[in-house]
């Protein structure tokens, strides 16, 4: 017979042991959960956002399905070093950061840092610098930046954009216009609804490519350039956020970002003899 006192060792001990059991299990299981440069080594797989029909950035063939662009052709030159599959994800320039935060890519290339974006996702180094320029109508006289600044020159921008930014800083007594997409600021130019249209120099050589009786490439000066970078989901291990910038800086000293960027401008028309003479990318 198992007197009461008995009992309670046995239900003591038993206690005991499952607390043992439970404490091993919390053990052996692990401290922090795989970080993306630990899955992408793991999977050797390399999941990329992508916007279609934004040459020269990107490109996705209706027919073939094929992506080009630069940021393409970076990427894959990415993935090669990692020895990894890449894996384009279709995404458009304002979704591209909620998909680094839901975590369904590992990078996205061609974000311009903000402090905005900057609260919620991590930034590489700059890729490359893209200057900003005007697109004035053809007999437009101003060519600096102090210039612009009058209130008798109307400048045209997209509402929001690092153009109206740029415009509203340095140029805060000229009137400007804000329209919803670079296209209606595009023409407004070509109506003569406005003097000059401020745009980033690979959006304006494209413009200007496809519509040359728009009017003329300005440069203003002093240059001032905004950059283009890399965007990564939010997380404490900083590996894969520094792992790329130590690859993008290897190779835009070994002149691969310059090559790309050149090559796939011949995707909107565009040669290096466009480029316009001083400006470094």
């Amino acid at each position: 017979m198992v007197s009461r006192r008995s009992l309670a060792g046995v239900i003591a001990a038993g206690t005991v042991l499952a607390g043992g059991l439970a404490t091993g299990a919390l053990a052996q299981a692990p401290a922090t959960s795989e970080t993306t440069f630990e899955r992408i080594r793991r999977t050797k797989k390399l999941r990329i956002g992508a916007v279609n029909a934004a040459a020269p950035y990107y490109q996705k063939d209706l027919a073939s399905g094929e992506w080009k662009g630069f940021y393409i052709d970076l990427s894959k030159a990415l993935a090669t070093e990692l020895e990894a599959e890449l894996d384009i994800v279709e995404t458009t320039w304002g979704n591209s950061v909620l998909d680094l935060q839901a975590n369904k890519i590992d990078i996205f290339f061609g974000l311009n840092p903000t402090p905005k974006r900057a609260l919620v996702v991590d930034f590489s180094v700059p890729v490359f610098n893209n200057a900003f320029t005007m697109i004035t109508r053809k007999d437009f006289k101003a060519t600096t930046w102090a210039e612009l600044n009058d209130p008798a020159v109307k400048i045209a921008v997209d509402v929001g954009s690092s153009h109206d930014q740029v415009v509203s800083r340095l140029c805060p007594k000229a009137t400007i216009t804000r329209f919803k997409t670079t296209d209606e600021a595009s023409l407004a130019v070509q109506s003569g609804r406005a003097d000059a249209q401020c745009i980033i120099l690979m959006l304006s050589l494209t413009v200007l490519k496809k519509n040359p009786s728009l009017g003329k490439l300005l440069v203003p000066t002093p240059v001032f350039s905004t950059t283009s970078n890399a965007g990564f989901h939010r997380e404490a291990d900083k590996t894969w956020r520094d792992y790329v910038n130590t690859w993008i800086d290897f190779n835009r000293g070994l002149g691969l970002v310059r090559q790309v960027i050149i090559s796939n401008m011949e995707l909107v028309g565009i040669t290096e003899a466009d480029m316009p003479a001083g400006i470094s990318l």
